[in-house]
């Protein structure tokens, strides 16, 4: 098979490595020319890829940020044949699915949207590898939900990825669910390690320490893009935190333990609850 990506940042770079480790063929492209260079001279791509290779690409893959990808296929989206399918990986997927799908009626390819749950702390193709996705899920956002066909052909092209379950789903369930699941987790983290305590913690922080402040560590250009493409759900979502939270102080500040214990065993409740 004959793959193109775009953009070969972590998700790219990871998504090149599988496929190149499958032993298909990959074009790849990004807008850091060095970038590129190096993913050909490692072999990690066979080539660059241009419009003028989408006719041999089988499946087309955009890794890389909501605004980025839009702009790319009002760019380009005319180029790409009926016989390609094209499969976002951007994190959010109400811009991109709208212009996909638009696209995809206008010039007859087929447009999935697409979000694999995984990723790292780290950017970069340098910090890509083969193995980033083995036993993730990865969210589908078909045109029609109920096309078994559709979904079977994109379970079989992304085989060499390795995803563990498939979830198909909206566009507008999707950024809602993200805004909890990811991009909450991303904004408590950052927040939680601007204490001055943080810079203090060693010898005095174990797991939970680390898990809490892990992904602090992140691109801030991507996630503000991320953040305000999908406002209102993250919105929603901050609001009932702070609320929560709120109600966390004022039990400490009453030294009402039997309000805090009820709290905290809500928390414990509702952890094992999610967990199923």
């Amino acid at each position: 098979m004959k793959i193109g990506i775009v953009g070969l940042g972590l998700i790219g770079g990871s998504t090149a490595k599988a496929y190149k480790t499958a032993g298909h063929i990959v074009y790849g492209y990004d807008t850091d020319s060095t970038i590129q260079g190096y993913a050909k001279l490692s072999g990690v791509i066979d080539d660059l890829l241009s419009p003028e290779k989408y006719a041999e690409c089988e499946l087309l893959i955009l890794a890389a940020t909501p605004k980025a990808m839009v702009a790319y296929l009002d760019e380009n989206g005319a180029s790409i044949p009926a016989s390609t399918t094209l499969i976002d990986f951007c994190g959010i997927k109400g811009e991109i699915c709208r212009k996909g799908f638009e696209l995809a009626r206008r010039y007859g390819f087929t447009y999935v949207g697409g979000h694999p749950m995984a990723g790292s702390q780290y950017s970069g193709f340098k910090h890509s590898r083969p193995t980033l996705f083995k036993g993730a899920s990865m969210i589908i956002v078909p045109p029609v939900y109920d096309d078994m066909e559709l979904l079977e052909r994109v379970k079989q092209l992304l085989a060499p990825l390795e995803f563990k379950s498939f979830v198909v789903t909206t566009a507008e369930n999707h950024d809602a669910m993200i805004a909890y699941t990811s991009q909450m987790c991303h904004i408590v983290s950052n927040a939680f390690v601007k204490s001055p305590s943080a810079q203090k913690h060693q010898g005095y922080s174990a797991g939970s320490f680390r898990d809490l402040t892990r992904v602090a560590r992140l691109n801030e250009a991507m996630w503000t893009e991320l953040f305000l493409n999908n406002k209102e759900p993250l919105i929603d979502e901050l609001d009932k935190l702070i609320n929560s939270l709120q109600q966390y102080r004022d039990a400490l500040d009453r030294d009402d333990a039997e309000q805090l214990c009820n709290l905290l065993r809500e928390g414990r409740i509702a952890k094992e609850q999610s967990e199923g």
